[in-house]
């Protein structure tokens, strides 16, 4: 069900200033003194920073989690463009003005702009409800959270911007220690999940849930238990308490099919906790990825309808990394396909994970699901582990996991349940790896590698292999991007850049 994303676009269809309202900068006088009068004026306010997900997930995000990785590379760029190379490849310098680095943040603060002003003009509407206010104000501060996460993770240190700012105070801020950014997002997720509803029913299915708020806090805390914080054990406890909480809500279940998880048809599932809402046809509210992740100069063999971008292609240790006859595998991606002008197989890997017909060039159904109860489970087993407790409950829930992927579409007697392990070390790493196979493509892997301090040792043997990448050039500069050049220039005094850049 697709209700939040048809919404969105009614709603910024009715309004006379259409693209200035949906960009919201610069915002006019006439639509922040005027506009938010009634609790419906609130709900269109809640709803923009939703569809400004939309430019953070149809394509940078991706750059940032996958590519990044060990995971994914591109299989073709347009020209050579030193933007994506230089994300992809170790080797090549990771410049300032890299236009992808610029995308993350200009839009990543469009988004908290959007949050801020619903949090700022709230308090002077009327509600009839006073739950649906708070419902509101939370679902702004999730947002808001959500994208503090990526960029504390993305930048480190970054401005902490809690209200719509006066061009005087715009250059007066500077960035805020990333210690304190994180106990921002902590601040934000627990409002919102004592204010948010378990679900919703009808034109709201896609909102923030208390779920959804739960299960990003128990994210939060394993990312400050490991680096960069290092909080350690008593963050453990906090992210085994609060994955917890996720996986005993009525609300969630394990749908039986891994397969079904990415099928269009059955989205916003019991597994879900929350997905970016898209929505094809012809309404600028569709996904890109069944055509971005396409091989470049494949013809109808891989996509039916539109363009084949080439972006984000499986690496070969992605491929291995999966258990021989593993369903997930065909499911998520392909080796190559039969060409259809001579039959032959090319040997070209690709992303299947979310294929759909699309209406028109890059205009597809899929959701993405930035959230759900495979990802909690495998959080929950290593919480558990990290604090050497509870082991034999932290291996059932590995196995729950292998098991719906052993009778999943196209399964067979493997992946095998996981034995009991000898070393904490051993049972550490199957859980790193069940995790890169589960939530292939879906943004995870770079950031469980930096915050599990694994990336020096994965990246490094990766690169070397793929992209000739001196192991002695390490630097754990690399495991941040660098402040945008744009940025820094807009106000030197205040916004410094990351070290090594």
């Amino acid at each position: 069900m697709k209700k939040i994303s048809i919404l969105l676009f009614a709603v910024f269809s009715s309004l006379s200033c259409e693209k200035d309202f949906i960009e919201l900068q610069p915002i006019s006088d006439m639509n922040v003194n005027t506009f938010y009068q009634t609790e419906q004026d609130m709900n269109q306010a809640v709803l923009s920073p939703y569809e400004s997900l939309h430019a953070l997930y149809d394509q940078p995000f991706i750059y940032m989690g996958e590519v990044r990785s060990d995971n994914t590379s591109f299989s073709w760029v347009p020209g050579n463009s030193k933007d994506m190379v230089s994300i992809d490849n170790f080797s090549d310098p990771l410049l300032s003005d890299n236009s992808f680095v610029l995308s993350v943040w200009n839009n990543s603060y469009n988004t908290v702009l959007r949050s801020n002003i619903v949090l700022d003009k709230i308090d002077g509407v009327e509600f009839t409800n006073p739950a649906l206010k708070e419902q509101y104000r939370a679902e702004a501060h999730f947002l808001r959270a959500l994208v503090y996460f990526w960029l504390a993770r993305v930048y480190g240190d970054v401005p902490i911007v809690d209200h719509e700012l006066s061009l005087e105070e715009a250059y007066v801020l500077g960035r805020s220690p990333i210690e304190e950014v994180y106990d921002f997002i902590v601040q934000d997720l627990e409002f919102a999940e004592e204010n948010l509803p378990d679900s919703y029913s009808d034109v709201d299915i896609g909102r923030a849930t208390a779920g959804a708020a739960k299960g990003l806090l128990a994210k939060v805390y394993m990312t400050m238990a490991g680096y960069p914080l290092k909080r350690g054990d008593s963050y453990y406890q906090l992210a085994e308490e609060k994955a917890l909480e996720v996986i005993n809500m009525e609300a969630y279940s394990l749908v039986p099919d891994y397969e079904s998880l990415f099928d269009v048809a059955n989205e916003n599932s019991s597994e879900s906790l929350f997905e970016i809402q898209y929505k094809k046809g012809g309404t600028d509210t569709g996904s890109p990825w069944n055509n971005s992740f396409a091989p470049r100069f494949s013809d109808n063999e891989v996509v039916l309808v539109g363009d084949k971008s080439g972006f984000n292609a499986p690496t070969e240790s992605m491929s291995t990394a999966y258990a021989e006859n593993d369903p997930r595998k065909s499911i998520s991606m392909s080796d190559g396909y039969i060409s259809d002008s001579d039959g032959e197989f090319v040997a070209e890997k690709y992303v299947t994970k979310y294929y759909d017909v699309s209406f028109s060039g890059s205009d597809n159904d899929n959701n993405w699901i930035e959230l759900r109860l495979a990802d909690i489970y495998l959080l929950y087993a290593e919480a558990l582990v990290r604090q050497n407790k509870q082991l034999d409950v932290a291996l059932t829930y590995l196995n729950r996991i292998r098991e719906r992927a052993r009778n999943s579409t196209g399964g067979g007697t493997v992946p095998a349940d996981y034995p009991a392990f000898g070393t904490q070390q051993d049972f550490l790493l199957a859980i790193e790896e069940e995790r890169r196979v589960e939530l292939a493509f879906e943004n995870h892997r770079w950031f469980d590698l930096v915050r599990t301090e694994r990336a020096q040792a994965v990246m490094s043997a990766q690169q070397a292999t793929v992209n000739g990448f001196d192991p002695g050039a390490w630097s754990d500069n690399q495991l941040l991007f660098p402040i945008p050049l744009q940025v820094i220039q807009s106000n030197p005094d205040k916004i410094t850049q990351n070290p090594g850049y």
